[in-house]
C-alpha cells in the first residue's frame, strides 16, 4: 500500500470516498503477471467498489456531495478504473474521470448496505453470463464454478424465474451459497459423477452418439480447462455454452462435437447493457451472503 497524492478533481470529474471494494480473481492475476503498467511501475487495483461522493466537478450533473454511489469501473469507451488505469478502488478515495459523460455513478438504494452495493460489479458480470447463455425460463441450466461470478449467474437465472439450475463446485461452502442464491440442487464433482448426476437431475435426450443430459445451457465459471473440454464433449444437441471464466491458455475443443451437435459457444465479457440492472437485482434479492470476510485496507496482504 502506497501513500499517493489524490489527483485534482477537474470540472468533469468526481471524487468518491471508497467505503467497500471487493477483490477480484483478476486482481490476483494482475499481481502474478506483474500488472499492465510496465515493469517496475505500480498498477492501481480494485474495480468492485462503492462509496460516498466527496467532490463534484462544475460540469457534472445528477450527482451530489454526500450521495452513496456504486461506481461503474468502465470499459474501453468510458475508460477504466482498477484494470490498468491510474486509479483503483482499493484506496481511500478515487478520482472518477469524465463523470460528466454519465453512466459512471449509480445511486445506492436507501437501506442497502454499502458493502452489498459494492457487489454490483461482480453481480453484473454474472448477470451478463446468464444473458449470454441464451435460455428460456423453462430451460435447464448447469453452472460450473460457484465463486462470486457463478453465484451471481445463478441468482440472475433464479430472478428470471428459472427453476431447474444445477450448481457444481468443489467447495461445500460455495454449494450451500449456490442453493441460497437459487440453485435447485448442487453437485460435488469429487464425491459424485457430474455427468451422471446431470442426466439424473435433468433427464436425458437421445443423440446420434448415445444419450446426453437434457441440459440446455452451460455456464463455465470455474476456470478449469478440463471442465470446458468436457462440456463441449458431453453437451447435448443445440446446447448453449457461456464462457465467463478466464482461461489463459489454449483449451482443446472437439469441433466435430460443435458441428454435429450444433453447439453455440458464447464468450461473456463484463456487463449487461444497463449496468444499473445489477444494482436493481441487489435491491430485489438478498445476496449479502456473498460477502464472507471484511478487511481494513491496511490488511490488504492478508485479504489477498
Amino acid at each position: 500500500v502506497d501513500d499517493v497524492e489524490l489527483p485534482e478533481c477537474g470540472p468533469r470529474d468526481v471524487v468518491v470516498d471508497v467505503h467497500a471494494c471487493g477483490i477480484c480473481g483478476s486482481d490476483l492475476s494482475f499481481i502474478r503477471m506483474g500488472g499492465l503498467a510496465g515493469p517496475g511501475q505500480p498498477m492501481a487495483l480494485g474495480h468492485e467498489f462503492a462509496g460516498v461522493v466527496r467532490t463534484v466537478g462544475s460540469e457534472v450533473t445528477g450527482v451530489a456531495v454526500g450521495q452513496r454511489v456504486v461506481v461503474h469501473p468502465g470499459d474501453d469507451d468510458l475508460g477504466r478504473i482498477g484494470t490498468g488505469a491510474p486509479e483503483g478502488g482499493l484506496a481511500t478515495a478515487v478520482l472518477v474521470r469524465e463523470a460528466a459523460r454519465g453512466g459512471r455513478l449509480f445511486a445506492v438504494p436507501d437501506g442497502m448496505p454499502i458493502d452489498v452495493a459494492a457487489l454490483a460489479e461482480p453481480v453484473a458480470v454474472g448477470m451478463h453470463a446468464a444473458e449470454r447463455v441464451d435460455v428460456g425460463v423453462d430451460d435447464k441450466v448447469a453452472v460450473f464454478g460457484c465463486g462470486p461470478i457463478g453465484l451471481a449467474a445463478i441468482a440472475a437465472l433464479a430472478d428470471r424465474g428459472l427453476t431447474d439450475v444445477v450448481g457444481i463446485d468443489l467447495s461445500a461452502t460455495r454449494r450451500d451459497l449456490a442453493e441460497q442464491m437459487g440453485a435447485t440442487v448442487t453437485v460435488d464433482p469429487v464425491a459424485q459423477n457430474v455427468w451422471r448426476e446431470l442426466a439424473r437431475i435433468h433427464g436425458t435426450t437421445t443423440e446420434m452418439f448415445g444419450n446426453a443430459p437434457s441440459t440446455k445451457g452451460y455456464i463455465e465459471a470455474s476456470g478449469s480447462d478440463k471442465v470446458l473440454t468436457e462440456i463441449v464433449d458431453r453437451a447435448g444437441r443445440h446446447s448453449h455454452i457461456s464462457v465467463v471464466a478466464l482461461h489463459y491458455n489454449p483449451v482443446p475443443v472437439n469441433f466435430v462435437n460443435v458441428l454435429m451437435r450444433e453447439l453455440t459457444i458464447h464468450g461473456s465479457m463484463e456487463y449487461p447493457d444497463r449496468f444499473s440492472d445489477a444494482v436493481d437485482l441487489l435491491a430485489r434479492r438478498d445476496l449479502s451472503a456473498l460477502i464472507t470476510d471484511r478487511f481494513p485496507l491496511h490488511r490488504i496482504d492478508e485479504a489477498l
